[in-house]
C-alpha cells in the first residue's frame, strides 16, 4: 500500500509535499485555485469592518461612559427625593398625631359642639363617596 501512494503521489507531482501534513497539503493546493485579485478584495472588505466595528466598538464605550455618569447622577437625585418623601411622610404623621390630639382635647372639653361639627363634617364626605360609587 505504502509503494503505491508513492508511486501515486511521483505521478501527481506531491512528492515536494512530502514533509507536510495533509492539511498543509490542501492549503497549499486550495491556494493555488484563488484568484490573487479576489483575496486582496477580501482582505480590503475585512480590514474596513474591522475599522467600523473598532469605531463602534469606541462609540459604544463612550456610550457606556456616559450612561454611568447619567446614573450615578440619576442615583444621588433619587436619593436626595426619597429622603425628601421620607422627611415629608414624618411631617404628616407628626401633623395627624397632632391633629388627632386637638381633637380630642375639642371633644373632651365641648362635647356637644365637637359632635355636632362631625357631623356636619361627615354628612358632605358621605355624599361625596355616594357620588363616586353611583358614577
Amino acid at each position: 500500500m505504502e509503494n503505491f501512494m508513492s508511486m501515486h503521489e511521483s505521478e501527481l507531482g506531491f512528492e515536494c509535499f512530502s514533509n507536510f501534513t495533509p492539511a498543509e497539503v490542501f492549503v497549499q493546493g486550495c491556494a493555488g485555485f484563488t484568484n490573487q485579485h479576489d483575496i486582496e478584495h477580501i482582505i480590503r472588505a475585512q480590514k474596513q469592518m474591522l475599522q467600523r466595528f473598532e469605531k463602534t466598538n469606541e462609540m459604544l464605550v463612550n456610550c457606556n461612559t456616559l450612561s454611568q455618569i447619567h446614573l450615578q447622577k440619576a442615583n444621588v437625585e433619587f436619593k436626595k427625593h426619597a429622603q425628601l418623601l421620607n422627611d415629608v411622610k414624618k411631617d404628616l404623621e407628626n401633623i395627624f398625631k397632632r391633629i388627632k390630639v386637638m381633637k380630642a382635647k375639642a371633644a373632651a372639653q365641648y362635647p356637644h359642639q365637637f359632635e355636632d361639627a362631625m357631623n356636619k363634617i361627615q354628612t358632605p364626605i358621605e355624599e361625596e363617596d355616594e357620588k363616586s360609587k353611583e358614577g
